[in-house]
């Protein structure tokens, strides 16, 4: 059914008001906000249709309406508005401009950014590192218990981890294993990293002196760098939300959102629907719930995504603007000023 330009004005405008209330809307509410003169027995007809299409829907608790499923698709496809203010633009680009991040920090950092500016919850995965191959392994000494590592990928991925070895271990034991591993290591696929240390394992034994100590240290931090990186922040936002006050559907959404593993069974239900809003963007409706996800680049071959899971009543407009812009920001991030990618 193709609606009128006045029938899409009511519906965007129920669609506005619901999101931001939580309330059902009725004819003499949207009298009020509309910008133009029409009686509420107008109105009240218009809803009938709307209805009669599948986008409203008429609660039990009042006479007036709320969107439905179908409805919100509907509005992201073809009503849907994004704006972000410019101080909102401004402040974000200020936060990843005022140092280096490193891959695990934009991960946290976006999503936190996220899901207090959105009040749900928010989801980053960064890109699964498993297909990368090392590059390069370098130790830098800070004290005789600790030094910092840094894992460089041949596709320009960097992570920094600081190492505390909890015992006092010499700089020629650190240097010898820092030889030792580019000398074996580099060139292997960051998922086999692991093993390939088991096997020269010997070797590092005859050469290092706190040999036990540095290989634990480093088989922990390749079997973390060769995990999905998933960042989760807001769970508790999904306390404030009318739609979660069934407490055992509010648990089950939080042990879902607890495990990455759970998280992708439930967004790929076959019973779920999808949408594609654009290149970048995505809508994913599972029952109550919708997940909102925009992917973002790292270098010219791999992607992460953000993600916003709230109730099907959230604020798309103002999500989706807010998740694309970030997305451009961190990919910013981890971009020259040349305008080639880190890798490149």
């Amino acid at each position: 059914m193709e609606l009128t330009q006045r029938q899409k004005i009511i519906f965007k405008t129920i669609v506005d008001e619901f999101t931001r209330c939580a309330e059902p809307v009725g004819s003499k509410t949207l009298m009020q906000l509309l910008d133009f003169p029409v009686s509420s027995a107008t109105i009240r007809n218009e809803m009938v249709t709307l209805e009669k299409a599948g986008l409203l829907e008429k609660t039990h608790t009042s006479s007036g309406r709320v969107p439905s499923q179908k409805g919100y698709r509907y509005y992201v496809e073809h009503l849907m508005e994004t704006n972000l203010d410019v101080q909102v633009k401004d402040a974000l680009q200020e936060v990843f401009a005022q140092r280096h991040y490193s891959l695990d920090e934009v991960v946290d950092k976006s999503c936190e950014i996220l899901s207090h500016m959105t009040n749900l919850t928010s989801i980053v995965l960064g890109p699964d590192s498993r297909s990368q191959k090392l590059a390069h392994v370098q130790l830098i000494p800070i004290s005789e218990r600790s030094a910092v590592g840094i894992i460089v990928t041949d596709q320009g991925h960097t992570e920094n981890k600081v190492f505390d070895f909890g015992t006092e271990v010499s700089a020629q034991d650190i240097k010898t294993c820092m030889e030792l591993m580019n000398d074996q290591l580099i060139g292997t696929p960051i998922s086999e990293v692991v093993e390939k240390m088991k096997e020269i394992e010997p070797l590092m034994a005859a050469k290092v002196v706190r040999h036990e100590v540095l290989f634990e240290a480093f088989v922990t931090a390749f079997m973390r760098f060769a995990t999905e990186k998933v960042k989760v922040s807001g769970r508790s936002n999904m306390l404030y939300q009318p739609e979660f006050s069934d407490l055992n559907k509010l648990k089950e959404l939080m042990k879902v959102l607890e495990s990455s593993s759970l998280f992708h069974q439930w967004t790929d239900q076959e019973d779920n629907v999808a949408i594609q809003i654009d290149n970048r963007n995505e809508l994913i409706q599972i029952g109550d719930c919708s997940v909102l996800t925009t992917k973002f680049h790292y270098t010219n071959d791999e992607e992460g995504q953000l993600m916003v899971v709230g109730p099907n009543r959230m604020q798309y407009s103002k999500v989706i603007a807010l998740m694309d812009y970030m997305s451009s920001v961190i990919e910013d991030v981890f971009t020259n000023k040349g305008g080639q990618k880190k890798n490149e």
